[in-house]
């Protein structure tokens, strides 16, 4: 899926500092109907996109702990 121009929101779990940075499109999310997701650190570089109710099912899994590290 191609991802034009949007407004890109960091993740609230990515630090000032950098490090492991997640961002995601919300506005490209309600209107599609698809979450993108991409490293803010490579922001040129690929975009992946999960259906927003697998993307909302995966998020309600790890608030619950269900992947450990």
């Amino acid at each position: 899926m191609r991802i034009g121009p949007a407004q890109w929101a960091k993740s609230s779990y990515s630090s000032p500092e950098g490090g492991n940075c997640l961002e995601w499109a919300p506005g490209v999310a309600r209107v599609a109907g698809v979450v993108p997701v991409r490293d803010s650190k490579v922001p040129e570089g690929p975009v992946l996109s999960f259906p927003s109710g697998s993307f909302v099912r995966f998020v309600a899994g790890v608030k619950a702990g269900e992947f450990p590290v």
